[in-house]
């Protein structure tokens, strides 16, 4: 579905543009694509006085906030290099942003995302970041499910893996919001919010 609408209180949700994850290898994207069409979108909210949520994962060093079951693949532990989980220089510094700091692969279970959003008035939220089918998938399907518009800046997002990016994009996004290009949301933003 194409982009039809931005509620009046509309937020910018930012997934994991991290230093250990925007650096790493991504496609369609790069990681520096990305956090440059997030800034594009970041700055746009921020004149308009709409909300920028940074969003980033984190865990403590013996990984005992992880989440916990047994999963067939590898679920990325080990030890991670100082500074791994701070937010881009990009994005980071802004006193009015929100930071959400998570520790699974969506932005609202274990977080105080969904109280920060609602008690600002958010019905809708933007989604941006890496990785495509695993930190912004399990937000927008969580965002959906907490009854939220969803939008998803396709262009603004990337991943490890082309198939998953594109299965998400292509297969799920459709079924949780809308999508479109990072100037198609901010030819939106301007129409709606001057």
């Amino acid at each position: 579905m194409a982009l039809t609408a931005l509620d009046p209180r509309t937020a910018l949700v930012v997934i994991d543009l991290q230093a250990g994850i925007a650096a790493a290898p991504t496609v369609p994207h790069t990681g520096p694509e990305v956090v440059a069409r997030s800034v594009e979108l970041a700055e746009a909210f921020r004149a308009r006085d709409l909300p920028v949520v940074l969003v980033r994962v984190s865990f403590a060093a013996d990984f005992a906030d992880a989440v916990p079951g047994r999963t067939e693949a590898a679920a990325g532990g080990g030890s991670r290099p100082e500074g791994w989980d701070v937010i881009v220089p990009e994005l980071a510094g802004h006193p009015g942003d929100i930071t959400v700091t998570k520790h699974n692969w969506g932005a609202f279970h274990g977080t105080d995302l969904d109280v920060q959003l609602r008690r600002r008035g958010v019905t809708q939220i933007v989604l941006t970041g890496i990785a495509t089918s695993i930190g912004v998938e399990s937000t927008a399907r969580a965002a959906h499910e907490h009854g939220y518009h969803v939008t998803l800046a396709t262009d603004a997002m990337a991943d490890l893996d082309a198939e998953a990016h594109r299965s998400s994009v292509q297969r799920i996004f459709p079924r949780l919001g809308e999508t479109g290009t990072t100037a198609e949301v901010l030819e939106l933003l301007a129409k709606t919010h001057g």
